[in-house]
């Protein structure tokens, strides 16, 4: 029917054909390139000096011996990676991932302002911005009769419209929670609880509520025969 709420970017038809032809990742190094990143910026802030070799002739000395210097080298690295983790899954499938991709151009973009103007607080809300970007783009899509989980999701799973449309205000909650959870973090705690909080803890955070939402996706699901159909 003509209100039925559907998947966005046409995954029925020549888009599902183009992903099925597409290459993929291996598991590893898909968990390398989303994860990647993130880790070295854990370790970067917790032991800036071995980084500091490499990062000496880009960063002024300012940056490298202040209070916040810890801080500035782990954007240094996360920028540097995230660029690099995106060329290598491009090199590897021939696309590029909306998600990931809005993700680093974020990261870049207010990592840059963090170290032009030297000041902590744009990296840290980076993580409140792309959470409330995220959570914005699925309740528009609702508002819009458009799905956008189901591509976020790779079209891995075939729900019912309605698990769809539940799982996406569910979802969409979810990043601003998130959202919220981390101004509250970054506003009141210190550079390092911030990070730890950054990762794992959002990794945490996002695996147990990914596993909370397995009953519900169950229950939902398609059969078979259903879920083979456009």
């Amino acid at each position: 029917m003509s209100g039925t709420l559907r998947p966005d970017t046409k995954l029925s038809g020549a888009a599902k054909e183009k992903a099925a032809t597409d290459a993929e990742l291996s598991p590893w190094l898909k968990m390398g390139v989303e994860f990647g990143p993130l880790a070295l910026f854990f370790v970067a802030n917790a032991r800036p000096r071995l980084f500091e070799p490499l990062l000496a002739r880009v960063l002024s000395p300012e940056l490298l011996a202040g209070p916040n210097a810890a801080l500035f080298t782990a954007t240094s690295v996360l920028m540097v990676s995230v660029v690099i983790a995106l060329t290598v899954s491009f090199a590897e499938t021939g696309r590029l991932p909306i998600v990931p991709l809005v993700t680093a151009v974020l990261a870049v973009a207010f990592g840059g302002l963090t170290l032009y103007l030297q000041d902590t607080t744009f990296i840290k809300m980076k993580v409140t911005v792309i959470y409330s970007l995220f959570g914005a783009a699925l309740f528009i899509g609702l508002a819009m009769n458009r799905l956008f989980l189901p591509f976020i999701f790779n079209n891995a799973m075939a729900l019912t419209e309605r698990g769809w449309r539940l799982l996406t205000v569910r979802w969409g909650a979810f990043f601003f929670a998130l959202a919220i959870l981390n101004e509250i973090v970054w506003r009141t705690q210190s550079n390092d609880v911030w990070v730890a909080f950054k990762f794992p803890g959002i990794f945490i955070i996002l695996a147990l509520f990914m596993l909370s939402q397995a009953p519900f996706i169950m229950r939902h699901q398609l059969d078979g025969e259903d879920a083979g159909k456009d």
